[in-house]
């Protein structure tokens, strides 16, 4: 049994500016300079929507309604759910 821990709010993506240099330099070096949106801070560590791998097809079960996830192990990891038009998201713990 999957269980999906959200609290369903619509957040904004972070700028590059509001992520501190040691994170860009150590954990996102691999994107370019020009990448200026697209970072979230989630239970104290940083992401970048290019983290999250898209489910291979729609309506993944148990993952209904999410667009990625990013594995912390075989049985956790974090859900995103991107809203339409790519400014705001949603995110959520899963454990397996």
């Amino acid at each position: 049994m999957t269980k999906i821990i959200t609290n369903n709010h619509e957040r904004s993506f972070l700028y590059r500016s509001e992520v501190p240099t040691d994170i860009l330099e150590s954990q996102f070096d691999y994107l370019d300079a020009d990448t200026f949106v697209g970072f979230i801070h989630y239970r104290g560590h940083w992401y970048h929507t290019s983290c999250f791998m898209r489910f291979g097809y729609p309506g993944s079960v148990p993952f209904q309604g999410w667009h990625g996830y990013s594995s912390d192990s075989f049985y956790s990891g974090v859900l995103i759910k991107i809203s339409d038009d790519g400014e705001t998201y949603q995110i959520a713990t899963y454990i397996s």
